[in-house]
């Protein structure tokens, strides 16, 4: 039997030093090494050598980075900016644009600070109660368009920090919406008015609410002439005595 002399100088069995014999396939085997995958700088670095696969690698809409290889329009020359002002073509814009609406008449993106103080007070509800439907409705729409007005002055405003206009831009707010608060009062108290006016329509046997749209839906048992002879004392006295 084979022996191997041991640190002591012992002789001892070969079968003592050898691993257990369901270990040797995994001794035996090679192993290899697995290269993970890694997009960091420094894993990069390593796996510089190899080829990357991937055509589309690197190439970014928002990093602005174009493909690795030449396409068709590679070939095509690129539009140069026009430094010169007299070279640039003009552009004509639409005088009645609705993006108008945004500025005032003289279509300047900042008011003067005394076109900026210069406003008036909000309508009251007693002054717009007696106004009409197609009143509210474009005086409605006058304060959404000035409002419209006071929100891009002031992004402007604070674009170019103009250090100016911010306290009358926040009044002049202020007074539109105390407006559009008036408006909405008035044809509120209109809108009940109108409901109880209904509600008592229902009852009134002179009222038609079924009566087609253009015909007279008021329709009086006594016409005015009767009434009036009803209330005459004289024509009174006079079927009186006849009788």
């Amino acid at each position: 039997m084979a022996r191997i002399v041991g640190h002591a100088g012992q002789h001892l069995p070969l079968i003592q030093v050898l691993p257990p014999v369901f270990l040797a396939p995994v001794l035996s085997s090679t192993t290899k090494a697995a290269a993970a995958f890694s997009t960091t700088s420094a894993r990069s670095h390593r796996l510089a050598g190899r080829r990357d696969k991937n055509p589309n690698r690197g190439v970014s809409a928002l990093r602005r980075t174009g493909l690795k290889h030449s396409v068709e329009m590679s070939r095509q020359p690129l539009p140069q900016p026009v430094l010169d002002p007299k070279k640039r073509s003009k552009v004509t814009v639409d005088p009645d644009h609705p993006l108008w609406g945004f500025f005032r008449e003289d279509k300047k993106a900042l008011s003067t600070p005394e076109e900026a103080d210069a406003f008036g007070r909000p309508w009251a509800v007693e002054e717009l109660r007696h106004k009409s439907w197609e009143d509210l409705h474009s005086l409605w729409w006058v304060c959404c368009r000035e409002r419209n007005i006071v929100a891009t002055q002031e992004y402007e405003r604070k674009r170019l920090k103009a250090g100016y206009g911010d306290a009358e831009n926040k009044e002049r707010f202020r007074v539109v919406k105390q407006t559009q608060k008036a408006i909405k009062h008035a044809l509120t108290e209109r809108y009940y008015a109108f409901e109880e006016a209904r509600r008592v329509a229902v009852t009134d046997h002179e009222v038609d609410l079924n009566a087609v749209p253009g015909t007279q839906a008021y329709k009086p048992l006594y016409s005015d002439e009767a009434l009036m002879e009803e209330e005459d004392p004289v024509k009174q006295s006079a079927a009186i005595s006849s009788a």
